[in-house]
């Protein structure tokens, strides 16, 4: 079953949808989310790539900074910046 996620920025809300896996590096190291994980609130690290899976496919998202978080709705990513690649 897939979660809900939504990568934003100040700006916009870059990309959203339902996604099977979410990875990203976080200051305490790379941390990869699939449904049903338990909450949490991460730093994310500057200048890095967001891998958003969705069945066969990946979509890329250049974040630089802000936080990821994790909750029973889904992942949101709350980025200084952010565009897909």
């Amino acid at each position: 079953m897939p979660m809900r996620v939504a990568i934003v920025s100040p700006e916009q809300e870059v990309w959203s949808g339902d996604a099977d896996m979410v990875v990203a590096r976080t200051v305490e190291g790379d941390i990869g989310v699939l449904p049903g994980h338990v909450p949490m609130l991460a730093v994310l690290v500057r200048d890095q790539t967001v891998r958003v899976k969705v069945g066969s496919q990946e979509i890329s998202a250049g974040v630089d900074g802000g936080f990821l978080s994790v909750t029973k709705e889904g992942v949101s990513i709350l980025a200084e910046s952010a565009s897909i690649s």
